[in-house]
C-alpha cells in the first residue's frame, strides 16, 4: 500500500488550476466514504442485530476505494480523470483509516474523541513536513549506489512510527511523494540551493519505476495469498449472496450520486473505478475480535471484493469501446 500511493503520488505534478481537481476528488471521497459507510452500516446491522458501534467499524472496510487497485487501473483514463482517480483513491484510503482508527479508539463521540483526532492529525502533518524535507536532503547527498531502495526503507520506517502512534501514516506516504515530485517549483533560494541538485530530476525518474515495480510484484503476491485463505464454497450461501448484491448497489448508486455533483462532466468511466482491495482486506484483519462478526466473514468480503473488480473491469472496457466506436 505505502509503494503503490508513493508510486500515484509521484506522477502527481501540482499547479494553481489543479486546485479545483484536488478540492473535487477531497469532497466526493468523503462524501461518498460517509454515504456507503451509513448503508452499508445499516444493512450490517439488519444481518446481525448488533451495536451501532461494531455496525459501524464493520461497514469501514466495505466503504474505503482501494488505490492498491484504482490507481494502476486509471492508467489508460485520460489525464485529468486519471489524477481525479489518483486523489479520490488515495484520498478515500486516508480518510477511511482516520476513519476506522478513530472507530475503534471511542465507543462514544465525545469532545475528548475529537480533540485526540485534532491532535494525531496535526502530528501527522508535522511529521509529514519534517519527512519530506529530510529525504529530499538525504537523495542530494547519498552517493552510494544502493540509494533508492534505501529512501524507500526510511520512508517505510517512519511510516511504521506513526501507525504505532496510530497516526494516519498515508498522509505522510500522498505528501512526500507530491513533494518530491514538485520541490522544483518552489522559488524560494535558500531551498533551492539547499537541497535542490543537478541529478534530481533523474533521480526522481528511477524511484518512480523502482517503486512502480516493486508494487507491482507485492500487490501480486498479496492477493495471491489472499486468494489461497478463501473459501469460494462459501459463496453457496444465498443470504450472503443477497446481502452482497444490496452492498455493490450501495457502493454504486451512492457513487453515482456524488460524481454528479462533485465531478463535472460524464460519470463514466469514472463511475466504475470504486474496487475493494488491499485497504478493505487489511482493516477487515486489524478489526478488533470483539467487534467482528460471524454474520460478516471473509466470504462476505471476498464477494465485494469480487464484485467490485469485475465491475470495474466490464465498466472500463465498455467505455473504451464505446470511446472506440464515437472515434471510428
Amino acid at each position: 500500500l505505502i509503494l503503490i500511493v508513493f508510486e500515484g503520488s509521484l506522477e502527481l505534478k501540482y499547479d494553481a488550476a489543479k486546485n479545483k481537481v484536488i478540492r473535487s476528488a477531497f469532497l466526493s471521497a468523503l462524501t461518498i466514504l460517509l454515504g456507503t459507510v451509513t448503508i452499508i452500516t445499516l444493512i450490517i446491522y439488519q444481518i446481525s442485530h448488533r451495536d451501532l458501534h461494531s455496525c459501524i467499524a464493520n461497514a469501514i472496510p466495505f466503504s474505503v476505494i482501494s488505490s492498491a487497485i484504482a490507481i494502476p487501473s486509471a492508467a489508460a483514463l485520460g489525464k485529468q480523470d486519471r489524477e481525479f482517480v489518483i486523489y479520490e483513491s488515495s484520498f478515500s484510503d486516508i480518510l477511511g483509516i482516520i476513519i476506522f482508527n478513530f472507530a475503534i479508539a471511542n465507543h462514544s463521540i465525545t469532545t475528548s474523541a475529537f480533540i485526540g483526532l485534532g491532535l494525531s492529525t496535526f502530528l501527522i502533518i508535522l511529521l509529514s513536513a519534517i519527512a519530506c524535507i529530510v529525504l529530499l536532503y538525504i537523495m542530494g547527498k547519498l552517493i552510494h549506489h544502493i540509494k533508492f531502495f534505501l529512501i524507500i526503507s526510511i520512508l517505510i520506517l517512519v511510516y511504521a512510527v506513526g501507525q504505532s502512534y496510530h497516526l494516519s501514516s498515508l498522509v505522510l506516504i500522498l505528501s512526500t511523494g507530491l513533494f518530491l515530485n514538485n520541490a522544483d517549483t518552489i522559488k524560494n533560494i535558500w531551498f533551492r540551493t539547499t537541497f535542490l541538485y543537478k541529478n534530481l530530476t533523474a533521480d526522481l525518474a528511477q524511484l518512480y519505476q523502482l517503486s512502480a515495480e516493486s508494487a507491482f510484484i507485492l500487490r501480486t503476491f498479496f492477493f495471491v495469498i489472499f486468494g489461497f485463505t478463501m473459501d469460494i464454497y462459501e459463496l453457496n450461501n444465498l443470504p450472503v449472496l443477497a446481502n452482497g448484491v444490496f452492498i455493490l448497489l450501495a457502493i454504486f448508486l451512492i457513487r453515482l450520486a456524488v460524481l454528479k455533483v462533485f465531478k463535472s462532466g460524464k460519470a463514466a468511466p469514472i463511475l466504475y473505478l470504486a474496487p475493494r482491495g488491499l485497504i478493505s482486506v487489511l482493516l477487515y484483519f486489524n478489526l478488533p475480535a470483539s467487534l467482528k462478526m460471524p454474520e460478516v466473514g471473509t466470504s462476505f468480503l471476498f464477494l465485494v471484493v469480487l464484485g467490485t473488480s469485475i465491475i470495474m473491469t466490464l465498466g472500463l472496457t465498455l467505455s473504451k469501446r464505446k470511446l472506440d466506436e464515437q472515434l471510428a
